[in-house]
C-alpha cells in the first residue's frame, strides 16, 4: 500500500487531498497516452493494438522508449486485477511478432527508428492503483524487464506516478577471448565489459560523474541498462551515461515540468 500523502497549503491552513483511482480505466489510459513521453519517457505508437485471431487480445498501449526498446503498457483501475500475467502474455506475443512491430514503428516514427529497435530491452510497464506484496515478489522472480507503477489522482488536476518496482532482465553471459565471442557472432560490449577495460582514471571520472548527478536530488536514480546507465528523475528518463574503454559519453535532454 502507498503511504504517500498530499497536502494543499494556503491561507495559513493545511488541507489533505484525498487520493482516488480513476473512475474508468479508459480515462487513465487516455491521459497517459496523450502525454506518454512526458510521463514515462516513451514515444506513443498505438492504442488497443489487436493481436490477431489466434491470441485474440488487445494490448492497451504500445510505445518505443528513448533507447529504441519496445514497451508494452497495461493499465488497471484497481489493484485486484491480474495486470502482470496479462502483460507477460502480450510480451511473449510481441517477441514472436517482431516484424509487425517494426512495420508499426516505420509507419508511426521512421524507417531509421524501425531499423534501430533494440529487442534486448523490451519492457512491460504495469500501471495500477496499487500492487500487493505478492505482485512485487513475483516480478522479482521473473527474468523479464518489468516496471510496476502505482498511480493516484488528487483533486481534479494532480496525478501521482510512483515507481514501485523495476526489474531488469539478466542478459546472457558471453566468454570473450582475444577479442572474439564463443558464439561466433558480432559482440557489442555491455557497459560492464567496457568498464572492465577502462583505465583507473576513467573509472574515477565515471564514478565522480555518477556521484555528482545523484547529489542533485534525492529523487534522482540510476537504472542500469545493457549498454549504459539511465538517469531517472521522478520516473522520467533525463539522460544516459555510456562508457567505453577510453571515454564516457553523457547525453542529456531537457526536463519540462
Amino acid at each position: 500500500m502507498s503511504d504517500i500523502q498530499l497536502f494543499r497549503l494556503g491561507g495559513g491552513k493545511v488541507q489533505e487531498l484525498p487520493g482516488k483511482a480513476a473512475a474508468i480505466e479508459k480515462d487513465l489510459q487516455m491521459l497517459i497516452e496523450s502525454h506518454m513521453e512526458t510521463f514515462l519517457g516513451v514515444r506513443f505508437l498505438e492504442t488497443e493494438y489487436h493481436t490477431g485471431k489466434t491470441h485474440r487480445g488487445r494490448i492497451d498501449s504500445l510505445g518505443l522508449d528513448e533507447n529504441n526498446c519496445p514497451v508494452i503498457i497495461e493499465y488497471k483501475r484497481h489493484s485486484n486485477e491480474n495486470v502482470i500475467n496479462q502483460g507477460l502474455f502480450y510480451l511473449d506475443w510481441l517477441l514472436d511478432h517482431k516484424a509487425e512491430f517494426q512495420l508499426l514503428v516505420m509507419e508511426k516514427i521512421s524507417k531509421t527508428a524501425a531499423k534501430a529497435i533494440d529487442w534486448s530491452g523490451t519492457r512491460l510497464i504495469c500501471i495500477a492503483a496499487d500492487f500487493n506484496k505478492y505482485d512485487e515478489h513475483a516480478v522479482q522472480q521473473i527474468n523479464r524487464n518489468i516496471n510496476l507503477i502505482r498511480y493516484k489522482l488528487f483533486a481534479d488536476d494532480l496525478l501521482m506516478l510512483e515507481l514501485v518496482n523495476a526489474v531488469v532482465e539478466n542478459s546472457p553471459q558471453y566468454i570473450i577471448a582475444n577479442g572474439s565471442v564463443s558464439s561466433g557472432k558480432r559482440h557489442t560490449r555491455t557497459q560492464r565489459e567496457q568498464l572492465s577495460l577502462a583505465s583507473p582514471a576513467l573509472l574515477s571520472l565515471y564514478e565522480q560523474l555518477k556521484s555528482y548527478v545523484l547529489s542533485l536530488s534525492d529523487e534522482v536514480q540510476f537504472k542500469e541498462l545493457k549498454l549504459s546507465d539511465e538517469v531517472q528523475f521522478k520516473e522520467l528518463s533525463l539522460s544516459s551515461m555510456t562508457p567505453s574503454a577510453s571515454f564516457v559519453t553523457f547525453c542529456a535532454w531537457p526536463f519540462i515540468p
